[in-house]
């Protein structure tokens, strides 16, 4: 998966909490209590990221994964309804999330985990299904490989060596 470095200091990001898990680890002593936070980022404008934190406190376990996600956002290729530029799949772990265009109006049709990653990443319209395991990090993480991968029209037609329009058409 490509993740290019966002200058996101003059942007305004905001972010959701995917899921707070808590995690014990039996030691001699008796148990030792974590929480896990997966954390989802985006500036509504084409750029997203998931990261996930571990600490002993809530706060701080979401705050370590929003610096997580700050560090691993990605850009993703949007067209002018505010939808995908092309149908793709997100494939992470055991979990795949099918990512399909949609035309102005439909909104976001997603199921929980991935509906958030769209809706950071500032999609307005799009279809998505999600596919084989549905553990919320995988499928986050899922969908954000598949938007990470899709590529805009100019990009296809200057690797092709064609004009945008022999590609639209």
């Amino acid at each position: 998966m490509k993740r290019t470095i966002i200058d996101t200091s003059n942007e305004e990001l905001t972010e959701k909490v995917v899921a707070i898990k808590r995690v014990t680890k039996v030691v001699k002593g008796g148990r030792n209590m974590r929480f896990t936070a997966l954390v989802v980022v985006g500036d509504g404008n084409g750029h997203v990221g998931a990261g996930l934190g571990k600490a002993t406190e809530i706060p701080e376990a979401i705050r370590k994964g929003k610096e997580d996600a700050m560090k691993r956002m990605v850009t993703v290729a949007l067209d002018e309804v505010g939808s995908i530029t092309h149908d793709n799949i997100g494939k992470f772990g055991s979990a795949s999330v099918l990512l399909k265009k949609a035309p102005s109006g439909t909104g976001i049709i997603a199921g929980g985990p991935a509906r958030v990653v769209c809706e950071l990443a500032g999609i307005k319209n799009i279809r998505t299904k999600s596919l084989g395991s549905n553990n919320k990090q995988n499928v986050v993480l899922a969908a954000i490989e598949g938007l990470s991968r899709l590529k805009t029209p100019e990009e296809v037609a200057a690797k092709r060596g064609k004009q945008v329009s022999e590609i639209l058409a």
